[in-house]
């Protein structure tokens, strides 16, 4: 039995039932194999973009006695909402007197996916998509996400400085809440300060809330030919990294920490993540819930204690909103790197990641980078490769003999595997020798597979001449062609299959690989083609070799 030839079978099988998982999970449908997970079809947030009164948290704990329930203030003020921009080298952001509420984020060193003339944008509302940073006090009729904020005067811009603050003051059921956002050079960190003032004359014990909402859409730009996730994700010290699906958070499915005393909360999508980091050794609460159609938040309660007439309390924390750089996640708070996801083979990716960074450091050119990777892994895999293209240069020397062996057993299969045996005994060759030294170098090609998916420093990231961004498909399909062409000469150098419908779906695997390879970033397809091309040289020779009897 030609079980090299059956385990390329199952794998192109599988390879079209992913593609097509792909395609319903792209379109909304259940997915075959991950029933939890689903990419939403874009549709529209709530009306207008605005969250309903039912985004004030309310904390598990309850108010305090004789308190109102967290709630939008009756009788707000209807006073007009004024937009501040802060602009520094790497953000500029709007910010809403109504609330204090972060509306706009744009990132001035990264371009949009789908329209490259334009800044990535990750917080902003109306039309199709929701995301906004919302702060605010609970436990009592005090200044939240919907209160009017009056902003103090003072720069708005970077300028010759390292530093911009944005300080704003509401007041409400005589309690002050006086929010700071600091903006630092070089930095998609914003410090949050919140200080409560109590004037009121009368002890109180409030509760800040930090929270995200978005809107369940799927990415715009999102290749129908691989998927990454988009969502919230808790991360405690006791419970580590937890992420669920909108649509568990909409079923009430999600499962997370709720209480605990560090952590962060987060939205992760692909490249890019926005993350809630309140102090450490600080008790808090962590919810995730569905507020609107198709609208979630994602947040954290902490208490700021009681505070006595006429005394001021104050909570700092950090809102990290920007690109899924390693280094820097890690420097900002445990298990943060986390979002950067590798799936089930981080162990392996992390390493992958990092060779890559000191050979970046060398070559300086994130093109050559994948190039010179690529050789390395060849040349650790040199020996397992050589082994698995010898046994398959041998099994293409007896295939006339197999072939013989079928024609005259093909109505016996038990003596026709039995003549097989015996040929393969004769022959010295391991039926599963092409096989087994592949399988052992799977785990490693599929980190590395993710590590160039997940990467953010592929992103806009130029190799030379026609490919500017490797995150982005080829654009004159120069690559995939490569790709497929390679593909084609290995299906040659390989063993023909002795069964015509086999051998006719070897050969059309190219077509349909290539196919998929043409909405895949450059740089996966980079990889896979430098590859293919080192593999086909020591194919080749070694093939050659086993041919003219020579010792490969």
């Amino acid at each position: 039995m030609d079980i090299q030839r059956t385990v390329l079978w199952v794998v192109f099988s599988l390879s079209l039932l992913l593609l097509w998982d792909n395609w319903m999970r792209y379109n909304g449908n259940p997915s075959m194999f991950f029933p939890g997970i689903t990419q939403q079809a874009a549709k529209p947030a709530t009306a207008g973009g605005s969250p309903t009164k039912g985004d004030v948290p309310q904390s598990s704990a309850g108010t305090a006695p004789g308190a109102t329930a967290a709630a939008v203030p009756s009788g707000a003020p209807a006073a007009k909402s004024e937009i501040i921009t802060i602009t520094t080298d790497v953000v500029k952001v709007d910010v809403d007197t109504l609330g204090g509420e972060i509306k706009r984020l744009e990132l001035l060193k990264h371009k949009d996916a789908v329209d490259p003339t334009k800044n990535m944008v990750l917080f902003e509302s109306g039309g199709t998509h929701t995301y906004l940073g919302q702060t605010g006090l609970i436990g009592g009729d005090y200044p939240n996400h919907k209160s009017v904020f009056t902003a103090r005067p003072g720069p708005r811009a970077l300028g010759s400085n390292e530093t911009v603050d944005l300080v704003l003051e509401a007041e409400q059921g005589g309690v002050k809440l006086i929010k700071t956002l600091s903006f630092k050079r070089g930095d998609y960190t914003i410090g949050t300060r919140h200080e409560v003032v109590n004037n009121s004359g009368a002890p109180i014990n409030p509760s800040l809330y930090l929270q995200l909402v978005r809107d369940g859409n799927a990415l715009e730009g999102e290749s129908y030919f691989y998927s990454t996730f988009t969502g919230p994700v808790v991360y405690t010290e006791t419970e580590k990294f937890q992420k669920m699906t909108f649509d568990e958070v909409a079923e009430g499915k999600a499962k997370h920490v709720t209480k605990a005393n560090d952590g962060w909360v987060a939205l992760v999508q692909h490249y890019f993540v926005t993350a809630i980091l309140p102090p450490q050794n600080v008790a808090r609460e962590i919810y995730t819930k569905k507020i609107g159609d198709n609208l979630f938040s994602a947040g954290t309660i902490l208490p700021v204690g009681t505070v006595a007439p006429g005394a001021t309390a104050a909570l700092d924390s950090r809102l990290y909103s920007g690109p899924q750089e390693s280094d820097t996640l890690e420097k900002l708070a445990p298990g943060l790197d986390l979002v950067k996801d590798y799936g089930i083979l981080t162990i392996i990716a992390k390493p992958i990641f990092w060779l890559m960074v000191q050979i970046h450091k060398v070559l300086g050119n994130w093109g050559w980078t994948i190039i010179a990777l690529t050789v390395l892994i060849k040349l650790a895999f040199f020996p397992l490769s050589a082994a698995s293209y010898r046994s398959m240069a041998k099994m293409k020397t007896v295939t006339p003999k197999m072939q013989s062996i079928r024609e005259r057993f093909k109505s016996d299969p038990a003596k026709m595997n039995q003549a097989m045996m015996e040929l393969y005994r004769t022959e010295k060759i391991n039926p599963l020798g092409g096989c087994l030294p592949i399988v052992v170098q799977i785990p490693v090609f599929i980190a590395l597979y993710w590590v160039l998916l997940a990467s953010v420093e592929m992103r806009n990231a130029p190799w030379l001449g026609w490919i500017q961004d490797l995150a982005a498909p080829d654009p004159w399909y120069i690559l995939p062609v490569l790709m497929a062409i390679s593909m084609f000469i290995q299906t040659k150098l390989n063993p023909t299959p002795p069964d015509p419908i086999q051998a006719k779906v070897m050969m059309f695997m190219p077509i349909a690989f290539s196919v998929m390879f043409f909405f895949f970033p450059a740089g996966l397809v980079l990889y896979w083609v430098v590859n293919n091309v080192l593999s086909i040289a020591q194919q080749w020779v070694i093939t050659k070799n086993i041919e003219s009897g020579k010792t490969a």
